[in-house]
């Protein structure tokens, strides 16, 4: 009997995103509106903490004698932005799926107030708090002992059952230290030092992951909501349609893209989902593809919405904090792995087109002539980068003049572009919003739809600026960007009235004050969720670091994996995607990184692999976003199944399948980090960039068995070859051609004075580790200096031979080789020194290029032979 598929309509769709994102009740009356103006007061709490309001408003009240705080410090903002999430929390999500959801009941009111104060509790009573750290007394253990339990019932109400029952577990953990068997025991059990660490300081719910989300988090979130509430999803969608709609497989290609550019909205896989794919599905449907391909084609481009920069969601602000490094390095190691994965989705629909020979949708409007088109398109680009020098050395000479008041100019200056751009805007057709089940008759024609939605990239450019160029921290400037955005939601409907003539200009400008208003909301309601799962994550971390449980787990991981690196990734890898089947990507990721990123950074550093600790915590991140993907859970999967009527397990697999390249780059970029641009000039840079794409695309068209023509297990298996070569040539390099000597360490003198100076030194050692436990490591050290003891004193170690073994006698403080970890009474047990004259990995290039030349000749020839006997039947 054929299984009945339900295809969900538009209401049943948003209801599906509002019980996932914001809870899903429907309350009236004055409920509502308190619910309504608690969420739009949230936000402009947010807005007012993260801006230099605070400060400019300080300054005049102490000019004029008043001795009134009005600056907010993260402690204090951390704990109003929690009250006002759990508060928000128990209004807006039901106890169970079966409750009513047109009433709140009273206990829902209780905890709703409870929670909020509790919340508070440490903006309330800071002043007493701060004096007795370590020591809370009984109100402030009733008080912890409360407010975990309510906030491990918001986060069951919110994010389900098992972020919840994790964090429970690590309590119960926390409280049964001296019972635990002996490589787990702890004495940190007493309830007031639980409180105190959870409660009452910044290592537990009031940690770092809270404050991110309250710095960070929310006003990027909240720049999504408005960005969305002022067209620019609509716009994004219908632009890429109009650009890539003709092509073969044009609106799954069109998908990928407005799913990446909507990803600047959503940091939600299942919105993202649901925002692009109710119409760009149907559409992926009317060309050819199946059900089920159309949905996975839009998991798959809505997931790596999430790696995207400038805006990644929660979790690359969090890599901030947890790594050390500014968000500007952030996006900078994680733009070449997130582009090439881009680029792999749109070769993977290309490769589903070609093989059952769609067409792409007719264009309201012929192209130019190519030769046209290519005139335009360069104009187009020398337009923009002339742009570009002028605003970047205009901007330069304006700070330079004009000193503090620059930025009132800067102001004017924007207001002024965007009054231009809202002028050229007006003179083309508002964009409609489409029934995507409609007959298609023709795409949107390209010169309309570009130009009728510029303005929305201008917020989108202010907050690139701020935070690329200027340098400026990631809450200010999505702050900035915010105020363009608020600015063009209050004034475009007006504004563009006018500009056509339109004598309505007081109803558009209450229209835009009322898409302010719930683009406000909405950014709050969003935050709801994610507020929480910081709180509850922080449980876990300050439970980690009271405990020092990462000590033993690192053990016990490096038991399972064997002490073998790449074990050990596939183990984490599998751990992020069980965990991530029940938890949200940010709460998976906090997990997971405070768990394991250490101890992958040791077990690498034992197997003579330096790993950066944000290749780990990227690493992390990819593999949690991987499990939106992955079957059996795949809420993603199952949000585009709903919208496509596909079976929600088989889209799934597909959407996983198509997702590979996603989920081979983190090991690669392990073993690799000049894909993360660590230690490369931009020159390099850009050659890695074209490489590692083609890499992605030799392994996309393995995946898909299919290149030119179909594959053969054989070419399948050549392809995954080169891929691999091309990503990381040094592998067999090394067999051909070795960049490295083992040398005696009595030696090490004589040969470091010979060594090539373009690679460190290789040092492998064996000593006593933190926990009193032997252990042996490598260390990496750059050669610098003419002789060989010049440069082993440039490195910091002295060392002493005793019977034919060399010891490590000093370290000198921050030097390289204390930063290496490496330390007094250490034994070497090895040395590596480079050698001058080994062969350049890249000219591996060269065989691995001819091989994929080949096997595309060779698949042509078939191709064209199969043409050619279809011509004849």
């Amino acid at each position: 009997m054929r299984e009945q598929i339900h295809i969900m309509n538009e209401d049943e769709l948003q209801e599906l995103v509002e019980q996932t994102e914001t809870g899903g009740r429907h309350v009236a009356g004055n409920v509502k509106r308190l619910i309504t103006f608690t969420a739009i007061a949230w936000s402009l709490f947010q807005l007012y903490f993260s801006s230099p309001i605070p400060f400019i408003f300080q300054q005049f009240l102490n000019s004029i004698g008043l001795d009134w705080t009005v600056v907010f410090d993260d402690t204090k903002a951390r704990s109003i932005h929690l009250s006002f999430a759990l508060f928000l929390a128990f209004l807006s999500y039901p106890a169970f799926k079966k409750s009513d959801k047109t009433t709140i009941p009273v206990a829902d009111w209780g905890l709703a107030v409870i929670g909020a104060f509790l919340g508070a509790y440490y903006f309330i009573f800071y002043e007493g708090i701060v004096t007795r750290v370590g020591i809370p007394n009984q109100m402030d253990v009733i008080a912890g002992v409360a407010g975990i339990l309510i906030l491990l019932e918001a986060t069951r109400r919110s994010l389900g059952a098992p972020l919840a029952v994790i964090a429970m577990i690590f309590l119960v953990f926390n409280f049964m230290g001296p019972n635990l068997p002996q490589l787990l025991a702890h004495n940190a059990n007493k309830i007031t030092t639980i409180v105190n660490q959870q409660w009452i300081t910044t290592e537990g719910v009031f940690g770092i992951a809270l404050g991110v989300s309250t710095k960070f988090v929310f006003l990027f979130v909240l720049f999504g909501a408005l960005l969305d509430k002022a067209g620019a999803g609509n716009y994004f969608i219908k632009t890429s349609f109009s650009l890539l709609g003709h092509l073969r497989g044009g609106p799954a290609k069109a998908a990928v893209i407005a799913s990446g550019l909507t990803g600047l909205i959503s940091g939600s896989s299942i919105a993202n989902v649901v925002t692009t794919g109710t119409f760009t599905i149907p559409m992926m449907k009317k060309v050819g593809f199946s059900a089920e391909k159309s949905g996975a084609v839009e998991v798959a481009s809505s997931v790596n919405g999430q790696i995207m920069p400038p805006v990644m969601g929660a979790a690359a602000f969090l890599m901030v904090e947890y790594v050390g490094i500014s968000y500007f390095e952030v996006v900078k190691h994680a733009i070449i792995p997130a582009l090439i994965s881009y680029i792999a989705l749109v070769y993977i629909v290309h490769l589903e087109a070609m093989k059952a020979g769609m067409k792409g949708l007719e264009r309201a409007n012929p192209p130019a002539k190519l030769l046209i088109r290519l005139r335009n398109a360069a104009l187009i680009v020398f337009s923009f980068c002339l742009l570009a020098l002028v605003v970047y050395y205009g901007l330069g000479w304006i700070k330079s003049v004009a000193g503090d008041s620059s930025v009132y100019i800067i102001a004017v200056l924007v207001a002024l572009a965007y009054l231009a751009i809202a002028y050229w805007c007006a003179r083309f057709p508002e964009l409609e919003l489409d029934d995507a089940n409609a007959p298609i008759v023709h795409l949107p024609p390209v010169k309309e739809t570009v130009n009728s939605g510029l303005h929305f990239l201008l917020p989108v450019i202010v907050l690139i600026w701020c935070l690329m160029i200027e340098r400026l921290s990631p809450g200010l400037s999505a702050f900035w960007g915010t105020v363009v955005l608020i600015v063009i939601l209050l004034t475009q409907k007006a504004l563009f009235a006018y500009f056509r003539g339109e004598s309505n200009l007081i109803k558009q400008f209450k229209l835009g004050v009322k898409d302010l208003l719930e683009g406000l909301e909405i950014g709050a309601k969003n935050m709801i969720s994610i507020g929480i799962a910081t709180a509850t994550a922080g449980i876990i971390v300050g439970v980690v670091a009271l405990t020092n449980v990462g000590a033993p787990l690192a053990n016990i991981v490096e038991m399972a994996s064997g002490g073998n690196i790449l074990i050990m990734l596939i183990l984490v890898g599998i751990l992020s995607l069980i965990l991530g089947m029940g938890l949200p990507t940010t709460a998976n990721y906090i997990v997971v990184s405070s768990l394991l990123a250490s101890v992958i950074v040791e077990v690498g550093q034992q197997n003579g692999l330096i790993v950066p600790l944000i290749a780990v915590h990227l690493f992390v991140f990819y593999f949690g976003i991987m499990a939106d993907v992955t079957p059996p859970v795949g809420l993603a999967s199952f949000a585009a199944a709903a919208i496509s009527g596909g079976k929600p397990i088989k889209t799934s697999v597909i959407a996983f399948f198509y997702s590979l390249r996603t989920a081979i780059l983190p090991f690669l970029f392990i073993f690799n980090t000049e894909l993360l641009l660590i230690g490369v000039d931009w020159l390099h840079g850009i050659s890695v960039f074209v490489i590692a794409t083609a890499a992605i695309l030799v392994f996309t068209a393995a995946t898909q068995k299919y290149f030119i023509h179909k594959c053969s297990m054989l070419e399948v298996l050549l392809l995954l070859l080169i891929a691999f070569t091309l990503f990381r040539p040094a592998y067999f390099m090394e067999q051909v051609s070795p960049t490295y000597k083992t040398i005696e360490p009595v030696n090490i003198i004589t040969e470091l004075q010979q060594a090539h100076t373009d690679r460190p030194l290789k040092i492998q050692v064996s000593g006593i580790s933190d926990i009193g436990e032997p252990t042996s490591f490598y260390a990496h050290l750059a050669i610098a200096g003419e002789t060989g003891q010049q440069r082993l004193d440039n490195m910091g170690i002295t060392l002493i031979e005793n019977d034919g073994v060399v010891m490590i006698d000093d370290v000198v403080f921050d030097s390289p080789a204390a930063e290496m970890g490496l330390d007094w009474d250490q034994t070497v047990l090895s040395v590596e020194v480079p050698i001058e004259g080994a062969l350049a990995k890249q000219w591996l290039y060269i065989p691995a290029l001819l091989l994929l030349l080949a096997i595309a000749m060779i698949q042509n020839r078939r191709r064209k032979e199969e043409l050619v006997k279809l011509a004849m039947d």
